[in-house]
């Protein structure tokens, strides 16, 4: 397996260079929550870069945005330092046009994956959708007393409410955060949960989701635990977990898992800038 660049001081390149890319098996982090295949939800990661730059071919520079979106069932996913690194070696490389951009980045990312991306890039005139406060019943002003940053997935043990009917319920929180596994940088989310089943007690929900405070992990793998945790203890209908991560580096990272039996290719969460983005 390629070496991980995460943790390392490295150069950045400034002209194009493919091979900076690291692919990480998405099934080093699911054993350590118990999932395996076929997996128990379908879902996408959406990252959004926001330093994309490249030369035209009379060397004037060009600059745009991307959005890029592929499926959890692919069996790998991209190392975030090296997806940055290899975005940078656009800056001082020529194109023939921004479609030809996209073509490269399409060609590159879908081969480091092994599965389909698809790639957007908005141009300074074009519209990137607004940004927006979320949808549903914020948790953070909830009074509660928190005396541990240790993920505790027993809070959930007893947050659903089996003697009441089952409710659709949209729940979000901007507290949330996690530490990168390698260099324990802290990173930075808004979660959205969507469920239908017993009503889901908000403060044990609330102090399940600070305790990942001190907790050291993927973005993805993140959202995935969360996934599997509610559906553990709380056992609901219908559920969908959505992270929207702050950036880093000129990239962020928004992993949406979901039991929606659809195709993935039907899967689309808003992918509208939280106000910390």
């Amino acid at each position: 397996m390629k070496e991980w660049l995460l943790g390392k001081n490295t150069a950045y390149e400034t002209t194009y260079n493919p091979k900076l890319l690291t692919p990480i098996p998405r099934q080093l982090t699911r054993d350590d929550i118990g999932i395996t295949l076929p997996l128990p939800f379908k879902g996408i990661d959406i990252w959004n870069a926001w330093e994309l730059s490249w030369l035209n071919n009379q060397g004037m520079p060009q600059v745009a945005s991307a959005r890029f979106q592929y499926s959890a069932e692919s069996t790998h996913l991209i190392e975030s330092k090296s997806f940055k690194l290899y975005l940078n070696s656009f800056n001082q490389s020529q194109f023939d046009s921004k479609e030809s951009v996209s073509d490269v980045l399409i060609n590159d990312l879908s081969q480091i994956i092994n599965s389909p991306v698809d790639v957007t890039l908005y141009s300074a005139k074009e519209e990137w959708p607004g940004v927006e406060e979320g949808t549903g019943q914020c948790l953070d002003s909830l009074d509660i007393s928190i005396d541990s940053y240790k993920l505790t997935p027993d809070y959930l043990q007893k947050a659903a409410n089996l003697n009441k009917e089952p409710i659709t319920e949209q729940l979000y929180s901007h507290l949330f955060k996690s530490n990168c596994m390698v260099t324990g940088q802290p990173d930075w989310a808004s979660v959205f949960i969507s469920y239908t089943g017993r009503p889901i007690d908000h403060e044990l929900l609330l102090k399940y989701l600070i305790s990942f405070r001190d907790h050291q992990a993927f973005h993805e793998p993140c959202v995935e635990r969360i996934f599997v945790d509610l559906m553990h203890y709380c056992k609901p209908k219908e559920l969908s977990v959505y992270c929207r991560y702050t950036r880093r580096g000129g990239l962020d990272i928004n992993p949406f898992r979901s039991t929606n039996k659809s195709s993935t290719n039907d899967l689309e969460p808003s992918n509208q800038r939280i106000w910390r983005q």
